[in-house]
């Protein structure tokens, strides 16, 4: 049994280091008879001396837990008398042994006081058993409070992951419905009845998708692919569309929808205000075990940095802000004007989902 499924067991984690406690003792005074040249009954009354001090000492477990909740003071006063008090009872039985099994060598005790004898001595002993106890409650509870902070770290995370994820569909919701409103005012009734059906095919991918899970970048594209029938139909050979994803990121995991908002952005800046429209290339490689992603345009960049900062640039941001929270400083994102077009480049750790399961 390993000491984590001890651990599980508090009782179990007790009685078990108890044992080896008093067991240790007893091989302890053993090997001290064997030193000095004590009788061989002598290790009788060993024996008995581990016996009752395991049984007799046991009580210290709920004094200790008693002591656990008071002050400084009060815990080493009470302690020092709770320790006193059990050494004064297991001289009791030792003693009596000692007796009886050697009644030349007790022929000096005069009266029952004498059996009493070497209390100070197994104070220290009984001293020890609680500075034990308290040792591993302490190191118990600071595991505990770890634990409890790492827990709470993690659901902060979570919150914030989410809240970055769901702050990305009333964004995009809102310009769909615009482009679905546009066409019907237009009364191209069945391309926008077609752009209706695919944004609730889209929604039920977003809404099915845990935000805590990730996705292999062939997913990402599939679901992007669903984002992007709908901007077809808006657009038709306006946009232009180019994966360039080497097979060997297909099977890389990512953050789910994590490009889309910047494909939005790009059809938004690089395609929506042109006539001619615009092309979009969607490129992923893996280097140096990180994952190199980039969405780019041929439209005409970012004309005013300001856009990064201000309320046009939540796709940005929120990209890095979840690639941050995902990876921390491994995590990056870069925007780059490329004459013609913006390039934006993410990079992360490349994780695959038989590493995550080993």
């Amino acid at each position: 049994m390993t000491f984590m499924q001890l651990n599980k067991n508090r009782n179990l984690t007790f009685w078990s280091l108890h044992l080896m406690g008093w067991i240790a003792y007893g091989f302890v005074q053993y090997a001290g008879a064997l030193l000095y040249g004590k009788a061989i009954a002598y290790t009788k009354v060993i024996f008995i001396a581990s016996v009752t001090g395991f049984v007799i000492s046991a009580w210290l477990r709920y004094w200790c837990r008693w002591l656990w909740t008071k002050p400084p003071g009060v815990m080493i006063g009470l302690g020092l008398l709770g320790a006193y008090a059990t050494a004064l009872l297991w001289r009791i039985p030792v003693n009596l042994a000692y007796v009886a099994l050697f009644p030349e060598d007790s022929e000096h005790m005069s009266g029952w006081v004498d059996y009493f004898g070497g209390t100070v001595s197994s104070t220290y002993l009984m001293v020890c058993w609680m500075g034990l106890y308290f040792g591993f409650h302490y190191y118990e509870s600071m595991q505990q409070q770890r634990e409890a902070t790492l827990r709470h770290a993690a659901l902060a995370q979570e919150a914030q992951l989410k809240m970055l994820r769901y702050q990305l569909n009333p964004h995009f919701l809102f310009n769909t419905l615009n482009a679905i409103s546009t066409l019907i005012l237009d009364n191209r009734n069945t391309v926008a009845n077609s752009a209706v059906t695919g944004l609730s095919e889209f929604l039920r991918y977003t809404l099915d998708q845990d935000p805590m899970k990730k996705v292999t970048v062939a997913q990402e594209v599939d679901a992007l692919n669903l984002y992007l029938e709908i901007e077809k139909l808006r657009f038709g050979s306006r946009l232009t569309i180019e994966f360039a994803i080497d097979a060997n990121a297909s099977t890389i995991l990512m953050p789910s929808l994590l490009l889309q908002p910047l494909i939005e952005n790009a059809i938004k800046y690089a395609v929506s205000p042109r006539e001619q429209g615009g092309k979009i290339r969607i490129g992923g490689h893996v280097t140096g075990g990180m994952l190199q992603l980039e969405v780019s345009d041929d439209g005409p960049g970012m004309v005013n940095s300001a856009r990064l900062t201000n309320g046009r640039g939540v796709g940005i941001r929120n990209t890095c802000e979840r690639l941050q929270v995902l990876y921390g400083e491994r995590g990056t994102v870069q925007v780059h004007n490329t004459e013609p077009g913006l390039r934006v480049a993410l990079s992360f750790p490349a994780e695959s989902a038989a590493q995550l399961a080993a």
